[in-house]
């Protein structure tokens, strides 16, 4: 009975011709039943993807300390009025400086640490301009060398004090910066200094520190991230070239350049402004170059601190158009009426929150995700980022002006605690930050989104395109078979090499405008935004006609005899839009998500207009009109433009193209890879869907 059965099956197994025939696996079979029907997939996964992204404030999770060692909050405060005296006295000294005008304000600061007991040193750096180097991109940190022939009418000094850790090796170190204008500083930025000033004067003669302590107070007069980038750079990568620089100011900076341990951490502390609300308010950065992000624990361990220890109010940025957003508050209302229904049906499924939350979230997510995606960073913690050190800037609003003398020692003893909590926590730790996350979103101060759940929403929208490839492959070898007499020579002839060719074509012209800006750049009398813009845009498109005439199929107006099977075109363009998305996933996420927001439909829509034109059936005339409203929103400076509305930043006619250069210039002067991403995977899709609209099909 079991051979009779056996041999029914292999007679099934057999062709006409009585050859084998190979069952397909069953991932196979899915496979091609997903291309057999990929637009229906392509619908169902687009669909999925958008509503992962609208549903992910709902999936935040509260955060928690991963490291056990942490333990923030389980020891008692040492900070005495004694040590809130010393800050006080500080912030009233450097008043009085700038009242008398006497003396420097760096030999003030060096004179107060040096009398707690640091190692005092100075160190002189000059201010470079970022300038774009299309070899930088990829590279470390730049290294900022000093110039020779620098003149010095303009440098900066930054003041370092050192306390070394009586419990410690001089292995590992924790690094305090505090941003000071040392020509215009303001009085809020005095009582930054004061607030360190009390923690340091603490610090100075506790007996428990096993890591040194660095106070850095960085010359803001040329930026926050300048001066902390020069330090690090000198800190890792020691310059024994002697400088001009040197010879500049009363200031004696030939003095060798101390160094502790390895930077455990960093803390930013900036004072800036006056609290809109009724208690003081720290708002916390985090963002880095391209989207990198602390560890989570220093995060939370800070967000502990201040909430449940000094009484602070704790935000992070936020996107604040979204909070009055009609169609945003629609949704946090639909999602809350399905969280109160799921509850109804079974009270353990606590799915929806309410819809202010949901706003909050929403609006906190878009900030976060837009940081990340420009690969700027928020602050000047983002230098030491560069060289794997964990560290957040901490931006303080007393509810109090800069002149009140009876709540300044208050305010000085709860910021000083809250940095000394913050240092005892990272003292405890025997090794690097590595428990918690690196890759994550914040939806507020206290909830964030993993890397596990964010990525569903990019997989879900970037899914459609190797299934829409493969399906318009097939589609366009039937067509040009059909179009052959003998199918075995069409075969042979890899006439798919056509669209693979301008593919490569267009991609390769993508390379070359990336880089026309250092180009640009360097040609003389050519200063304003507006006119480098042009130029760019002028030679771009010059470019762009020369390799329409260099390659006649890339020209949307090439005759149906030069043109390529637009299915095969789109394939093609399908697949290197899908690996491009897939790379800059790995190097920036939230550059991707984005990306793929704009591109994936544009790519999914683009089909030939003539077709639908002479046809002149609605369902034909929609599409066409979508792909072109998609094309127009992707282009690289109307959703510029499009962005700068969503931020209340309206930006339209004859500044538009200077406002876009100086964001490009922002891009690439910060090594963004962003830039990279536009000018190399968005630019040349964008332009091949443009030939697929306008194909002479």
């Amino acid at each position: 009975m079991a051979s009779e059965k056996r041999d029914k099956e292999e007679e099934e197994v057999k062709t006409d011709d009585g050859s084998p025939k190979i069952k397909p696996r069953p991932i196979v079979q899915l496979g091609i039943f997903l291309v057999a029907h990929s637009p229906v997939f392509s619908v169902v996964f687009s669909a999925a993807g958008v509503l992962a992204l609208l549903i992910l404030p709902l999936l935040a999770k509260n955060t928690y300390i991963s490291e056990n060692a942490l333990m923030p909050g389980s020891a008692r405060s040492m900070l005495s009025n004694r040590d809130v005296s010393d800050g006080s006295k500080l912030v009233k000294d450097i008043k009085n400086y700038w009242l008398n005008h006497e003396g420097q304000v760096q030999k003030l600061i060096g004179k107060y640490m040096s009398d707690m007991g640091a190692e005092v040193y100075y160190q002189k750096f000059h201010p470079e301009g970022n300038q774009f180097h299309p070899l930088h991109f990829f590279s470390g940190p730049d290294s900022y060398t000093l110039l020779d022939n620098v003149s010095c009418a303009s440098y900066g000094v930054n003041v370092a004090g050192i306390i070394r850790a009586p419990r410690g090796d001089g292995k590992e170190s924790i690094v305090l910066v505090t941003p000071y204008d040392f020509i215009n500083g303001g009085d809020y930025e005095a009582l930054s200094l004061g607030i360190t000033s009390t923690l340091f004067s603490l610090l100075a003669r506790v007996t428990w520190l096993s890591k040194d302590i660095i106070w850095l107070v960085t010359d803001s007069r040329y930026g926050d991230y300048r001066p902390v980038a020069a330090w690090l750079t000198e800190y890792h990568s020691p310059s024994f070239k002697v400088s001009d620089l040197l010879k500049c100011g009363e200031l004696n900076t030939a003095d060798t350049f101390r160094r502790a341990g390895t930077v455990a951490a960093a803390l930013v502390l900036k004072v800036d402004g006056r609290s809109e609300r009724f208690e003081d308010t720290l708002s916390i950065y985090a963002e880095a170059s391209n989207g990198q992000m602390p560890n989570l624990d220093l995060i939370n361990v800070v967000n502990y601190l201040a909430v449940h220890r000094q009484g602070f109010y704790v935000k992070v940025e936020k996107v604040v158009s979204l909070l009055s957003s009609s169609w945003l508050k629609i949704i946090g209302e639909i999602f809350e009426a399905v969280g109160k229904l799921a509850r109804t049906l079974n009270p353990d499924w606590n799915f929806g929150i309410p819809a202010a939350d949901y706003l909050e979230g929403s609006a906190t997510l878009a900030s976060s995700l837009y940081s990340q995606a420009l690969g700027i960073p928020t602050g000047p913690h983002g230098a030491f980022r560069d060289y794997q050190v964990d560290a957040i800037t901490l931006k303080i609003s007393p509810r109090f002006p800069p002149d009140s003398k009876t709540r300044q020692h208050d305010f000085f003893l709860r910021g000083a605690r809250l940095l000394e909590g913050t240092i005892r926590s990272v003292n405890n730790l025997l090794e690097k930050f590595h428990q918690s996350f690196f890759l994550y979103l914040l939806t507020s101060p206290s909830k964030f989104i993993s890397v596990g759940v964010y990525m569903i929403a990019f997989a879900l929208l970037v899914a459609p395109l190797p299934m829409v490839a493969a399906s318009l492959y097939i589609e366009g070898c039937k067509a040009l078979t059909k179009s052959t007499d003998n199918p075995t020579e069409n075969l042979k002839s890899w006439k798919w090499l056509d669209a693979a060719k301008q593919v490569f074509a267009l991609h390769l012209l993508g390379f070359i405008v990336t880089l026309l800006p250092y180009f640009i750049c360097q040609v003389p009398g050519q200063h304003s935004p507006r006119n480098r813009s042009i130029m760019w845009g002028t030679t771009s498109s010059s470019l762009l006609l020369i390799t329409f005439a260099i390659i006649p199929g890339c020209s949307p107006f090439s005759s149906r005899h030069h043109g390529t099977n637009w299915a095969v075109l789109k394939s093609v363009t399908i697949s290197a839009a899908f690996i491009g998305l897939c790379l800059m996933s790995i190097i920036n996420f939230a550059t991707a998500e984005i990306g793929a927001l704009l591109l994936v439909p544009t790519c999914l829509m683009a089909q030939p207009i003539k077709p639908a034109l002479r046809s002149r059936r609605i369902k034909s005339l929609l599409g066409a009109f979508c792909s072109m409203v998609l094309l127009t929103i992707g282009f690289p400076v109307m959703f510029f433009a499009i962005s700068k509305g969503l931020f209340g930043e309206a930006v339209v006619g004859l500044s538009l193209g200077g406002e876009f250069w100086t964001w490009l210039e922002s891009l690439w002067a910060w090594k963004s890879a962003t830039y990279l991403y536009i000018g190399m995977v968005h630019l040349p899709c964008w332009l091949l869907c443009l030939c697929i609209l306008f194909h002479p099909s």
